[in-house]
């Protein structure tokens, strides 16, 4: 009876002893990711979106999503909502560039890393963010402004050229701008007469080139925007105009979304410089090395290409967004 007793009390001091116990003792805690996204403006962005929560589900990472609608202060919000959730790691691709500095030391303070992903910010210490991985923005403003100075090498006469941006103060838009900007500095002819922002948007490609083709119509040659969805909006505002849009005004654009390869097929864009929204499975990775205390490069660059308008119908089939 004594001897029934005491294996009892041993039964039950270890059954007590398993409930103060935490559950990561038994089973691996689930890694929990914050991603706080720009919004849904965009072919390219809807595809970054799709391509970090499939990865996520894959890499079996519990994600924490927010779409900011391109508005800075909702960012904030959900940054700050999962320092309060004890995230593993925080994720996001800024907005903007500046005016992040408080929440990344709201985020270093609570001792949670965070990952900037497709976009910079601007911020005098480095320490607040692990790495940086996506495009290089500046190299893609380069190709577009090689390919043009390449086709229009023999052109004689000024070039005449307007430039749809993307959001202003956003990383994207002043990379593209500068990037191409370097390359058609060095020969006289090529002139921006015209930049304005487009927000990123097909409807506000489609507005601000109306407004464009009003001002200046037949001297315009070149139309530079900063992404797909804007051109594909210029496209339509050029069509109406009565022009043909590729040939009476040639059309360069960035990002290499499905659309724009559309467009190209159809003989209405000139050339897309790709940059690649999939960037879920390489974040996931960077989220799981993190955690494991691996060291990561500050900059992770993605591995892009260009694509004119005779290689489109060829390509289209690979194309994954």
């Amino acid at each position: 009876m004594t001897m029934n007793r005491r294996t009892l009390n041993i039964a039950l001091a270890a059954a007590s002893l398993g409930s103060l116990l935490p559950a990561s003792a038994f089973a691996q805690k689930k890694l929990v990711l914050g991603f706080a996204q720009v919004g849904a403006e965009s072919e390219w962005r809807t595809a970054n979106t799709e391509s970090i929560k499939s990865a996520a589900k894959e890499a079996g990472i519990e994600l924490k999503f927010s779409d900011a609608q391109q508005k800075q202060e909702n960012q904030i919000k959900a940054i700050r909502s999962y320092i309060a959730q004890k995230v593993d790691v925080i994720a996001f691709s800024p907005v903007v560039e500046s005016g992040w500095e408080t929440v990344l030391r709201e985020a270093k303070a609570a001792k949670i890393p965070v990952v900037l992903t497709d976009r910079a910010v601007n911020t005098k210490d480095d320490s607040l963010y692990v790495t940086f991985m996506g495009s290089d923005f500046v190299e893609e403003g380069r190709k577009a402004g090689r390919w043009l100075t390449e086709k229009m090498k023999d052109q004689k006469g000024d070039v005449n050229i307007v430039e749809l941006q993307g959001t202003v103060g956003s990383a994207p838009a002043i990379d593209r701008k500068k990037g191409f900007e370097e390359i058609i500095k060095a020969d006289p002819k090529f002139k921006i007469i015209r930049s304005q922002t487009g927000d990123f948007t097909r409807a506000k490609g489609k507005e601000v080139m109306e407004a464009f083709l009003k001002a200046d119509g037949k001297k315009i040659n070149v139309l530079f925007a900063h992404n797909d969805d804007m051109a594909i909006g210029a496209i339509q505002a050029i069509e109406e105009a009565g022009m043909k849009p590729a040939k009476d005004i040639v059309i360069i654009s960035i990002d290499g979304v499905k659309g724009a390869f559309e467009a190209m097929i159809a003989g209405k864009l000139n050339v897309s410089v790709e940059c690649s929204p999939l960037l879920g499975p390489q974040l996931m990775s960077a989220v799981k090395d993190i955690k494991a205390g691996k060291a990561l490069p500050k900059r992770i660059v993605t591995e892009e290409g260009i694509f004119p308008m005779e290689v489109a119908a060829k390509e289209f089939p690979n194309r994954k967004y």
